[in-house]
């Protein structure tokens, strides 16, 4: 089956479909990291906001980056086999219930294992009504994010507010205190990058922040989802399996007529799904506030899906989507409106390039809007000091959309994401 799929396509398509499904070479992707390494490092020294590299902002970022991430990995393996996820938040908020409520009973180790678990139990109904029933993707979603939390905020009163929960802390909102899980540092490269970042050197110093933002106080978590990323793109794209998955979401009738079992990969690929949003909403619960909190998932599991489409359903442009939501989120909570401030300035050149290409591109209309709304934030720059408040806590959702409507010229979703799907109706 797999030689089939694979050698029998007609000579120059894989080529083609390899330049525009990889994208960029590992060569661009490096002189594109290089260039935003440089930027951040000159607009750091121009606007003497040097929290913008920090150790502590590039840890936060990444704490906040998780779960998104998870989410937005949840959306790749459910829409990659045709079914879209609308329901990513309710199994996060399923996962942080599940986390929370077997957490403090027991060991965090068994919530991780009970977050997962609950998320699947919300991807294998998301899996019923779309995959067996045929209900519309999108209805089902939303009735499983209402569902989930109703049912969490039921049983939070149940178990929360009596007995030994309510003595331990445990309210109808919250759930008890629950035991950390275990984080590290990378023996004498953190204390070295740290003593180098002090010095705020012009870009050594700011690569010796991210650096040791990402190997100080790392969450075994943390290491876990960095894992699945890279297992769930060698699987996805590296195995026979992977292969079947993938066309399941590309054109169902075909995968069938080869001898897939698409229902099958379906009810795989979601219950997947389900798992890694549990885990991230485990991750909320477990390692960020180590508690289960009514609303803690805070619209992560809609901003994983906005980093899935981003990354153009690859695990890779996601996890850039993901690191740069929980960048900006970590910005304005840490930092508030002077560091968000300096992002003005950041954006002013993005903007500007943005113009300068269009306009060679001859498309003069996006290419004057792009340097008008340019000069406005370089006026907004220049007359103030900081970002108002007001503004400051929409600064992720903010960038969400600015990325959303950069990148949406470039997406390219599976064909069949959303379809009904009835097994024998090639025939």
């Amino acid at each position: 089956m797999t030689a089939t799929m694979t050698d029998t396509p007609p000579p120059a398509a894989p080529k083609a479909d390899t330049a525009t499904r990889s994208g960029r070479s590992l060569g661009q992707i490096l002189m594109i990291v290089a260039g935003a390494l440089l930027l951040i490092a000159a607009v750091r020294v121009i606007s003497g906001s040097d929290q913008l590299t920090s150790e502590g902002q590039v840890s936060a970022a990444l704490s906040l980056a998780v779960p998104i991430g998870l989410a937005g990995l949840a959306g790749l393996w459910s829409e990659r086999s045709g079914v879209v996820n609308i329901g990513l938040e309710g199994m996060m908020i399923l996962g942080t219930f599940g986390a929370g409520w077997i957490g403090w009973q027991s060991s965090p180790w068994l919530g991780l294992l009970c977050g997962v678990g609950f998320g699947v139990l919300g991807g294998l109904l998301h899996a019923v009504a779309t995959v067996t029933f045929g209900v519309d993707h999108i209805v089902s979603g939303v009735a499983i994010n209402l569902l989930a939390l109703g049912t969490t905020q039921y049983l939070a009163k149940l178990f929360f507010v009596d007995g030994k929960a309510a003595d331990a802390g445990g309210n109808p909102k919250q759930s008890p205190p629950v035991d950390s899980l275990p984080s590290f540092d990378v023996p004498g490269l953190s204390s070295g990058l740290h003593s180098i970042e002090n010095h705020h050197w012009f870009l050594i110093s700011d690569i010796a922040g991210i650096l040791g933002g990402l190997f100080t106080d790392l969450s075994i978590v943390t290491v876990l989802a960095v894992v699945l990323f890279v297992g769930s793109w060698w699987l996805l794209w590296r195995t026979p399996f992977g292969l079947r998955l993938r066309s399941c979401g590309e054109n169902p009738i075909a995968a069938e007529s080869l001898g897939v079992n698409v229902y099958k990969y379906k009810y795989m690929a979601v219950a997947v799904s389900g798992g890694l949003a549990g885990l991230g909403g485990a991750f909320l619960a477990l390692v960020t506030s180590h508690t289960y909190l009514e609303g803690q998932t805070g619209g992560r599991g809609y901003i994983g899906l906005a980093a899935m489409i981003f990354g153009n359903w690859r695990p890779g442009g996601l996890a850039m989507g993901a690191g740069l939501f929980g960048y900006s989120d970590a910005l304005q909570l840490r930092n508030g409106g002077e560091t968000v401030h300096a992002l003005l300035l950041l954006l002013f050149v993005l903007l500007l390039a943005m113009g300068g290409w269009k306009l060679y591109k001859k498309a003069h209309w996006q290419g004057g809007i792009s340097l008008m709304v340019a000069a406005g934030v370089l006026v907004w720059y220049l007359v103030t000091d900081e970002v108002p408040s007001d503004f400051v806590g929409a600064t992720p959702y903010v960038v969400t959309l600015l990325v959303l409507s950069l990148s949406a010229q470039r997406l390219r979703m599976p064909k069949a994401d959303g379809m009904r799907y009835r097994k024998g109706q090639g025939k």
